[in-house]
């Protein structure tokens, strides 16, 4: 038995065919790549140069932060950032106000993420963060933002609205920072001269493993 919960457009026959959900997806999907698009004009390319060459330099650790759905894109930027030979971890900023911080060390790069640049758990750890000397990349839309004043450098993202009827859920705005990042890690390989047995040896699984190992295109 399925559940309908009431007042649901299930329950009022809206929406309730496969081509209105269908019609619906693309409009998502298509808001969603018009956003990624747009960073084009968004992103400051001196920016984005000047995260590359912080990141290619570090001889510290990356660490990663966010909360909510900035954590998601936190976490997978620092996987992203590993797979290139940049090692980096992510960061729980709860953790990291009641301690954890402690693994911030001089030469470290801090990549912090907040849409809107004030979130509480992200703001308490930059006063630590600065005093400890660590690099502070700040991504936020909001550069007049107490994460856009504190931070070394800024990577300004933001999208002209998320898909939902609400504008609120994070979901254009969370693929647009890791598209972000999609090109820094690309640029990286490129600026460390990254080689696909370097590759091989850190991915020795699954299909990409596979393809790594057997040396087919």
């Amino acid at each position: 038995m399925i559940y309908k919960p009431k007042g649901s457009w299930l329950n009022q026959g809206m929406a309730s065919d496969n081509n209105d959900i269908w019609a619906l997806a693309c409009r998502v999907w298509e808001a969603e790549a018009a956003s990624i698009k747009e960073l084009t004009g968004i992103i400051e390319p001196a920016a984005l140069s000047k995260c590359v060459e912080v990141l290619a330099g570090c001889r510290g650790k990356i660490l990663t932060a966010g909360v909510g759905t900035s954590a998601a894109a936190a976490r997978k930027i620092a996987h992203s950032l590993c797979c290139v030979e940049r090692p980096a971890s992510f960061l729980s900023p709860g953790d990291a106000v009641h301690g954890g911080l402690g693994v911030v060390q001089p030469g470290d790069v801090v990549i912090a993420i907040s849409k809107g640049g004030n979130t509480n758990e992200i703001v308490q750890m930059l006063p630590a963060i600065k005093t400890k000397g660590a690099f502070l990349i700040g991504v936020t839309e909001r550069p007049d933002s107490l994460l856009g004043r504190q931070s070394d450098l800024v990577m300004r993202v933001r999208v002209e609205r998320e898909p939902d009827p609400f504008n609120m859920l994070a979901t254009a705005s969370t693929l647009a920072v890791i598209s972000v990042f999609d090109a820094v890690c690309i640029a990286l390989m490129q600026v460390t001269g990254y080689t696909r047995q370097q590759f091989a040896i850190i991915h020795p699984g699954g299909a990409v493993g596979d393809r790594l190992t057997q040396s087919k295109p």
